[in-house]
Formats: structure tokens, C-alpha cells, sequence
């Protein structure tokens, strides 16, 4: 058969042709779009807090409820910059709908971002949660927790570790020590006359008063000139250098590292990075609280260390809901001594592993673990230990110690009385002598507790779910999302990052 002869036929197409009546917004925006969504929850808040910041006079400003919606529709479509916001104001019909077709520049929106909710965008996710808590959409009794180390808006090479800064100071004092020693032996009489420093604990002011000291002491005195030329280092650095040395040993504030780009975010082993061998990185460590996969508390810290971080989680998750959940549901990150006394003191239920649950419970308990100290008999009425041949290991000592967050871990020292001849004795410990255990009985009791309460029919469904409700965020937030970097600095402009990304996840959730 021929080719067919029909013409084909094309609908009008009128590139440069004008509505009379332009169409609106309204109409061209999807009925159950999500920025209808997002449009309808900031207009219920109160942000009577954002409105506080601002001072009267001048020229008129953009309103930070526009700001905020904007903002959040940013973080929902994956754009952090406000450069590109700026951009997509200009292009894009939903922001341009959200803005009622204003502009903004990136200055603008960043000053508001950076500057106007700094310390106020919590209480705005408050506000948010509550509001999706009365709709339905989450509880706020039952949660579920995790980290994860979110990289920093900073340089991976402008470390500054505690370790090198205290063996610096050592250098520094040992020194400036050498120096007083060398003087009492040229210049004996005039050094009698001044009072010996503390070299322990010296200061940048005390390097000063010292070395002024000393070199009184050996003026018009022939001293070598090695002596003279380290004296008149010292004169010119060595007070500068300590006062250095102090200033970074603030801002570490207790912590191994500090980045001098953001001097708020500590060095990291980040999950991504795989190896032993594997350079930490500045970062954040951001705990979250989910309930069906929406995030209703999160936190910044900068220990990277999770057990450490579960205290002030809670108290944040208390402070912002007025009251404590009544589950906690987290992985073996957490499960420390400290952690069970501070849940069961508020009342919590807490399902969370120990770090040899799942070895246990699994039938994978290695062989050099089967007389581990869990795995002793404990006689609570007589307090000792039973060896694996049968013998009383009795309490030989016990010591206190406090943890990061001051909890105090007691711990008790058990030996046995006899090991010698003992058949066991190759395959029960390695030591000389008799075999001695250090353990926390109170942390053995808890520990058995919790494996009690994770083998429940409701602990067997928890652990199940905690794996797809609050590690699926993170798997959302990271690779949907594309968020693995920080784009402002500082420990409280972090915050809003997060805050405005939480927003965005439980708006774009409700509304999926």
C-alpha cells in the first residue's frame, strides 16, 4: 500500500500571543500540590518570635512569613544556596506563587536565614509538630533515635587537635623552665631575690612577668650565645604563643579537635569513609527523633560520640513537648549504664541493645566470650562472682568514675582465690596470677533488663522498625535529598540548616 496522504494536523501554536485576561497562579497550581501544603501550615504558626527581631523605621521589608515559605520550599526541592533561591524567584511558578511574585535577594534571604532565626526556628518546628501531632500524622510518646556526622562548611586540613596543642604548651613551659635554670646558675644572687614560678600550670601573662625576670637577672652578665638568643625569642614569641595556645584550648572547650575555618565543628570519622585508616573530617554529629518516618526532635553536638549525646536529646525532646515519650527506641549506640538510669528516672521505656545483644542473641558468642563477666553467676545477697570451675571471686576493690556528663559509674574489683591447676584456666584468662574482673554490677542488671524487655513481643516489633522508620530519614536526607555538607558555619546557624530540612521532610511526607 502507498503512503498514506492524510495531512497531519498540528494544534496552534502562538509563542508571542497575549491573554487578554492573564491566567492567575491559582489556576496553573496543581489543587494538592505540596506548596499549597506548605503554603497552609506556616499561615497556622505564630511567628510573633521572627517579628520580635525586627526594629521599626526605614524602609518596609519583605515578610518573614513569605521569607520562611520560601526558604522551606528551597530545602524541599534540594536547594541550600540562597543564591539559587534568588534565581528560582525569577523562574519559578510555585515560588512565585509562595512570594506573591516578590524578590528577594540572596543577601536578603540569607541575612533572614542566618541572622533572623537564629535561636527562633525551633519553636517555629515546635509549632509544626504540634500541629501534625493533633492532625494524626506522628505521636510524640513512642520514638525512634539515631545519628549521623553531617560534614562541616569547613577546610579537612585546618585541624587543631588537643593532643599536639598540650604537647606545644609542654615544649613551651619545659623551655621557658630551662631558661629559669640556666639563669640561677649565672646569675644566683639577683634570681635568689625573685620568687620561683609555677611551671605546671603557667599562663601567657605569667611567661611574661618570668622572662622579664630572668632577664634582669643576667643583664651585664656574659651568657652563651645560644642562651642570648633564646632569651630574646622568649622576650618576642613565647608570651604571643601561649596566649595562642589558651585561646585554642577554649575553643576546644573539652574537645580532641577544632576546625579553624568553623572552630564549632569537631574531627570525625564519617560513616561514608570506610577504614581504620580513614582521615577524620570536620563535621557535626545530628541525633534525630522519628515517628513514622517524621523527625520530632533533633539536635546538634559536637562529641561524635552517640552514647554521650542521648542526656540532652531527651531534655531538648522534654523541653519542646512538655513531657518525655514514654518508648525510646534506639540501636546498641546508646545502650550504656548511664543512659538505662537516666530513662528509668524519667520513666521511660527504654528498647535499646547493649553492644554484645545481637552477638547473644544470635547463637554467635565467640569462643574467647564464653567466660566473659556476663556470663558468671552473680550472688547479689553475698556480692561475689562464681567462676566457671565453681570458686567465689570475691570484691578486692572498687573505684568511682565520672562520665562527660558527670554520671558517676561505680565499679568493683572481684578476684578469685585460687587458679592454680585450674583445667580452664587457658581458655578463662590469659593473666598471671589469679583471675580479677572490673565490672559494674548495677551495669550488668540494667544490661540484662534491656535484653530482657528486646526479646518482648513489643521489643522483637520495635527493633524491627526502627530500621525503616528513623534510618530511612537519614537515607532520605542524605542521598534524596543530596545533604551530606553544611552551607553556613557555627554551631547555631547549623541549627537552622537542620531545622529548615526537618521542616521540609515532615511537609513533603504529609503531603506525599
Amino acid at each position: 500500500m502507498g503512503k498514506s496522504h492524510n495531512k497531519v494536523v498540528f494544534k496552534d501554536y502562538h509563542q508571542h500571543q497575549q491573554y487578554l485576561i492573564p491566567p492567575s497562579f491559582d489556576e496553573l497550581i496543581d489543587a494538592k500540590h505540596v506548596v499549597r501544603v506548605l503554603s497552609r501550615i506556616v499561615d497556622q504558626i505564630s511567628i510573633d518570635p521572627i517579628l520580635e527581631q525586627y526594629v521599626g523605621g526605614g524602609s518596609s521589608r519583605y515578610h518573614p512569613r513569605m521569607l520562611m515559605k520560601v526558604l522551606i520550599y528551597g530545602y524541599m526541592n534540594n536547594i541550600y544556596s540562597s543564591r539559587k533561591i534568588e534565581a528560582q524567584l525569577k523562574v519559578n511558578i510555585h515560588f512565585m506563587w509562595l512570594s506573591g511574585m516578590s524578590t528577594p535577594d540572596h543577601h536578603t534571604i540569607n541575612r533572614f536565614r542566618s541572622d533572623r532565626l537564629k535561636g527562633i526556628l525551633k519553636e517555629v518546628f515546635m509549632q509544626v509538630s504540634h500541629l501534625l501531632a493533633e492532625a494524626g500524622y506522628l505521636s510524640l510518646s513512642r520514638v525512634f533515635v539515631d545519628g549521623t556526622k553531617i560534614h562541616a562548611n569547613a577546610n579537612r586540613y585546618s585541624f587543631v587537635w588537643a593532643k599536639s596543642l598540650k604537647t606545644n604548651r609542654g615544649k613551651l613551659t619545659k623551655q621557658l623552665e630551662e631558661l629559669w635554670e640556666y639563669a640561677q646558675e649565672v646569675a644566683g644572687q639577683e634570681m635568689n631575690q625573685e620568687s620561683t614560678p609555677d611551671f605546671v600550670d603557667v599562663n601567657s601573662e605569667q611567661i611574661q612577668q618570668t622572662v622579664e625576670k630572668i632577664d634582669r637577672a643576667l643583664k651585664g652578665k656574659s651568657i652563651e650565645s645560644s642562651m642570648k638568643t633564646k632569651l630574646s625569642k622568649a622576650k618576642k614569641e613565647w608570651p604571643e604563643r601561649m596566649a595562642k595556645y589558651e585561646q585554642q584550648e577554649e575553643l576546644l572547650a573539652g574537645r580532641n579537635s577544632y576546625s579553624k575555618t568553623d572552630p564549632d565543628a569537631t574531627f570525625m570519622r564519617m560513616k561514608e569513609d570506610h577504614g581504620e585508616n580513614a582521615p577524620a573530617k570536620p563535621g557535626y554529629n545530628l541525633q534525630i527523633s522519628t515517628n513514622e518516618q517524621m523527625i520530632v526532635n533533633y539536635t546538634i553536638h559536637q562529641s561524635p560520640a552517640d552514647t554521650t549525646t542521648l542526656r540532652d536529646h531527651l531534655d531538648e525532646h522534654v523541653r519542646m513537648h512538655s513531657q518525655a515519650p514514654k518508648e525510646v527506641i534506639a540501636d546498641a549506640g546508646y545502650g550504656s549504664e548511664e543512659n538505662y538510669v537516666m530513662l528509668d528516672a524519667l520513666g521511660v521505656e527504654a528498647y535499646i541493645k547493649h553492644n554484645h545483644f545481637d552477638a547473644e542473641h544470635r547463637g554467635k558468642i565467640k569462643p574467647k566470650r564464653t567466660f566473659a563477666v556476663e556470663h558468671l553467676h552473680y550472688n547479689a545477697a553475698e556480692d561475689y562472682f562464681v567462676c566457671p570451675m565453681g570458686q567465689a571471686m570475691r570484691k578486692v576493690d572498687q573505684k568511682s568514675q565520672k562520665s562527660a556528663n558527670d554520671y558517676e559509674r561505680s565499679r568493683s574489683a572481684y578476684r578469685a582465690a585460687n587458679c592454680n591447676g585450674c583445667p580452664l584456666r587457658g581458655a578463662c584468662h590469659k593473666t598471671t596470677g589469679n583471675r580479677t574482673i572490673v565490672v559494674s554490677v548495677k551495669g550488668l542488671k540494667l544490661r540484662a533488663q534491656a535484653s530482657e524487655r528486646l526479646q518482648t513481643e513489643h521489643g522483637v516489633a520495635f527493633r524491627k522498625k526502627r530500621c525503616w522508620d528513623v534510618e530511612s530519614v537519614f537515607g532520605n536526607l542524605k542521598h534524596n535529598k543530596g545533604f551530606r555538607r553544611f552551607s553556613l558555619r557555627g554551631l547555631e546557624k547549623v541549627e537552622i540548616e537542620v531545622g529548615l530540612l526537618a521542616i521540609a521532610h515532615n511537609l513533603m511526607k504529609i503531603a506525599s
